[in-house]
């Protein structure tokens, strides 16, 4: 179950995908999962295109919006308000942690770089959409539960 700003609960039940965002002030990871977990979509993008983006995701059936409760949360959710979008609350809890760890596994270093220990690698480039890869998942095994 997810809370919603609302204050009601929502499941995933019967959903085809679950969009996730990850909010930031500058920018926001983005990332859609399928019912079986696979990843469809993911990118980051700024607060003002999460709405747009979100949209796009319709191709992929009814979506299950999720928003992080972290940082920047409260405008972006106030964007997805005016843009008429529902969406629910997911806790952000160890989520950038867990995803840089995901993200530095996908992304094995170099030359080098292969001598560097993982827990003192720095990933290449941001990686706020593994984080909302992350989200989705929490929240679609929340429902499973």
């Amino acid at each position: 179950m997810i809370a919603m700003s609302n204050g009601q609960r929502r499941t995933l039940a019967g959903r085809r995908a679950v969009a996730a965002i990850d909010p930031g002030t500058g920018k926001c990871g983005v990332a859609c999962i399928a019912a079986d977990g696979s990843v469809l979509s993911r990118a980051i993008v700024s607060p003002e295109a999460v709405p747009d983006w979100i949209r796009s995701m319709a191709v992929h059936g009814e979506l299950e919006v999720v928003l992080g409760n972290g940082t920047g949360h409260r405008s972006v959710a106030r964007l997805l308000e005016e843009a008429g979008i529902a969406f629910g609350l997911v806790d952000e809890r160890n989520t950038s942690a867990v995803a840089r760890r995901r993200y530095l596994e996908a992304n094995p270093p170099r030359g080098w770089r292969r001598l560097i220990p993982v827990g003192l690698r720095t990933p290449d480039e941001a990686y706020d959409d593994w984080v909302a890869i992350v989200l989705a998942e929490r929240a679609a095994s929340r429902d499973d539960a």
